[in-house]
Parts: structure tokens; sequence; C-alpha cells
């Protein structure tokens, strides 16, 4: 049911922050080398589009580099499919005080990166290997890397670790259970029953009539379903606005979109 697979919840930072002047994490880094972008592949303001191959092509995708510290490189993993990073710019505002690099990064088919339409590239063994591809363009590896998903993004990196865990120094995995059919049956024991009655029954009519653009679903989600369980924020945040002006606008995410 597609109402109640939440798509994106707003992260919870796992990392403890016991001094933010002079994070132990980052000691050994120091400002001016943190900041230093010297590395030639990297384009104006960190941003890189890194060439992915796939069965139907080479495309491109979106990343945005933050800091420099080879001992800890970060890799977030958006929700959706096809959310894009934007609701994760929260971690602008925490990981350079801990000296952490870190990589935003919008999959193929999200706002920022190629959207192509064949539908065949649309699997998570796919997107396992595109972020396979994306761990070598940015010289991450056992050593240094974690990668942090939230939501489908934390589906997607738990499969990673399943088939590269040789390659990754850890794994974080907010808003995400490992049981899509477990959360299923929750969500219908439990949030489903959260909702008014009537407005229950008219999202799942809309819904089997797969009448996603109607703009009545919007009306009936946001204030029943995104705003009681995706961010409880008032207003939300510009970040979450704007992600959220990109999801079933496009045909990659009406398509791909949960």
């Amino acid at each position: 049911m597609r109402v109640l697979l939440p798509a994106i919840f707003i992260s919870l930072i796992i990392f403890s922050c016991s001094q933010l002047e002079k994070p132990q994490t980052g000691e050994n880094t120091p400002v001016s080398k943190y900041f230093n972008y010297d590395d030639t592949s990297v384009q104006s303001a960190g941003i890189r589009m890194i060439p992915i191959k796939t069965p139907a092509g080479e495309f491109k995708v979106w990343t945005k580099r933050f800091g420099n510290n080879p001992r800890i490189k970060v890799l977030l993993l958006h929700g959706g499919p096809a959310a894009g990073h934007e609701y994760m710019e929260c971690f602008e505002s925490f990981f350079p005080k801990e000296g952490f690099e870190f990589y935003e990064y919008d999959q193929l088919g999200a706002p920022y990166s190629d959207q192509p339409t064949d539908s065949s590239l649309w699997t998570t063994d796919r997107y396992v290997d595109e972020v396979e591809q994306v761990r070598k363009a940015i010289g991450a590896g056992k050593n240094n890397l974690y990668i942090l998903g939230n939501s489908w993004g934390g589906m997607l990196a738990m499969e990673y670790a399943l088939r590269y865990q040789d390659n990754i120094k850890g794994l974080i995995v907010g808003d995400m259970v490992a049981s899509i059919p477990d959360y299923n049956k929750y969500a219908y024991a439990v949030l489903a029953k959260q909702m008014d009655p009537k407005v229950f029954n008219e999202i799942m009519d809309i819904e089997k009539k797969k009448d996603f653009e109607n703009p009545r679903y919007e009306e009936l989600l946001m204030p029943n379903f995104y705003a009681q369980h995706i961010c409880r924020l008032d207003p939300w945040p510009e970040p979450v606005v704007r992600c959220f002006t990109h999801l079933n606008t496009t045909k990659v995410s009406k398509e791909i979109y949960v």
C-alpha cells in the first residue's frame, strides 16, 4: 500500500557530539586540511557528476563532497526511491563540526541526476551496483567508508552491505526495517487505525485507481499522514519542502516512488 510505506523520514543523528569545538574524530584533521579541495577531479563547490555504467547504457549521478578527511568518509543514501538528497542537507550542520568528510548523492532517477526512462533499471540489485561504482569514484573503502541510509536508502544500505561488506567500515540505518512484509502488517494494524476512517477509505480509493496526480491525494496525505509520520515540525524545514516538490512530479518519481 503506497501511502503506508513512508518514503522519507527526517534522520536522527546517531553520532554523539561531546565536543563540538574540538571533536575527537576530527582532532587530527586541521581546518585547513578539512577544507582543502585540491583534488582536481572534484568540481566547483565539491559537486561532481559520476558516470555510472548500467545494462541500459552509461548515465551520470550527482554528488557533492564536503570536507577532506581520509579517515572518515560518509556516503548518504536518501529515501524515495527518487526523493533526492535535499532533506539530508541537515547533516551539513553536524558533520563538519565532527571533521567528517561526507557526500550528498542523488541516486539515478533522482532530481539532480540523470533520469532514464528504461524501467528495467529500477531494481535493488542495479542500485546496489550503482552505490559500488560511486564508492570507487570517491575513493572510499573498508578502512574509512561509513554508509548512512535513510528509509529506502536504509534498505539499499543493508542490501549493499550484504553484497559488499568487505568494502565498508560502518553502516548506519535510519527509519527503515529489514522486512517490508512485517512493516506493512504494522502499517495496517497500527498506522491505518490512527487515521479517520473516511479519510483512509478515500485515500485507498484513489490508490486503487492509481490516480496519484489527483490534487485531492496530496490534500489528504499532507495533514493526515506526512505531518503525523514524516515530519512533525511546523513549518517544515525548507530543504524538506524542496524535496517534496520533486515527488510524483517527474516520470521517474511517479514510476518508482513508493
